[in-house]
């Protein structure tokens, strides 16, 4: 069994605007179990880079440890990536991120890797918002571990082992919100038609863009008591609306009935239109946002889309008011302008 891509694509492939085919956004074969929904969140990374469209070398691929962790071999497979320890990913993408702000970076993590040993780095990513877009691969289990309920598991919850979880489970999107994160999404990996869009406005958003996806584990938790398997989800799935996500290169034209759509202008002018289902949301504010998801989870329903978005939120690099010259191409002069400029500094504490 072979896990490399055939070379050979057909001649006349799409290209996007920047010239690239879809082949160019993928990477190695799958390894994962057949059906699980990490497969399918890959396959929806490298069709919303392909479509944006962002140049492959200028993405970060960064990671921590867990069957999510592996995914970024299964998708760009020309950009930057680093694999790091288990719960850590924020750290690094937070380096990285200070000594080259003109990159994209894409942190891909799970429910352990953050909401358990990676839950003191996932909660100062938010507070400091990063420009990174989050993507956490949620299906309420520890896969590589044999199927162990992670804290995002929810109570009463039952894994194929049939032991209902005793405990409550954390909610990532709302924890987010709370924190001060710009932009909050859930999806459903099985809802491709969702998923891209979302991906899409979060890839582009300044700022941290959590997109938290529950992606049923076919293996250990896609049992018919299980609140993160497949059918689960689809009975009880309810989206904030359907929506469009226009960038600034297109000509932007927006229809709608008075009161049932939402349009939001982002940091680069692009926008977003939010075609309202559920009555009553504002994903403009954090409280609406908050009292909506509580509202939703007392009912048993699982709510998806953009649940939060601030057009004015700032990112780490605006807040500590960073050199624009990413500090990786800084000069020694620039690094070290002498004792005068060091004096002059020191003055200002006196």
């Amino acid at each position: 069994m072979t896990f490399v891509r055939p070379s050979f694509r057909h001649p006349s492939q799409p290209t996007n605007a920047l010239g690239y085919t879809r082949k160019d956004y993928e990477g190695a074969i799958s390894t994962l179990c057949a059906g699980c929904g990490h497969d399918s969140i890959s396959n929806a990374i490298i069709q919303a880079c392909f479509e944006i469209p962002l140049e492959p070398h200028k993405v970060v691929k960064m990671s921590g440890i867990g069957c999510s962790s592996k995914t970024p071999a299964y998708y760009l497979g020309r950009s930057h990536g680093f694999n790091s320890v288990h719960g850590r990913m924020p750290s690094i993408a937070t380096g990285a991120n200070m000594a080259n702000r003109d990159l994209v970076y894409l942190g891909v993590s799970g429910d352990g890797d953050t909401a358990s040993i990676g839950m003191g780095q996932f909660i100062h990513v938010l507070r400091r918002d990063l420009n990174l877009t989050y993507v956490v691969m949620n299906n309420g289990c520890y896969g590589l571990t044999k199927g162990q309920d992670s804290a995002t598991a929810d109570r009463g919850s039952k894994s194929k082992k049939g032991i209902p979880n005793p405990f409550e489970s954390i909610d990532l999107c709302e924890m987010a919100i709370q924190l001060g994160a710009g932009f909050v999404a859930r999806g459903f990996s099985g809802d491709k038609q969702q998923l891209v869009p979302l991906l899409k406005a979060a890839l582009l958003h300044q700022g941290i863009a959590l997109i938290d996806v529950i992606s049923p584990c076919v293996t250990f938790n896609n049992t018919s008591g299980s609140t993160k398997s497949y059918q689960y989800v689809r009975d009880h799935i309810e989206a904030t609306g359907t929506f469009d996500f226009i960038p600034l290169r297109q000509e932007i034209v927006v229809e709608y009935d008075e009161g049932a759509t939402q349009a939001v202008t982002m940091h680069d002018g692009s926008v977003i239109t939010l075609h309202k289902s559920v009555s009553g949301i504002d994903v403009t504010s954090r409280r609406h946002a908050l009292d909506l998801l509580e509202a939703e989870r007392e009912q048993g329903r699982l709510l998806t889309g953009i649940l939060f978005l601030d057009p004015e939120s700032e990112d780490t690099h605006a807040i500590l008011k960073t050199s624009l010259t990413p500090l990786n191409q800084l000069s020694r002069e620039d690094l070290c302008p002498g004792a005068a400029a060091l004096d002059e500094v020191n003055g200002h504490f006196r």
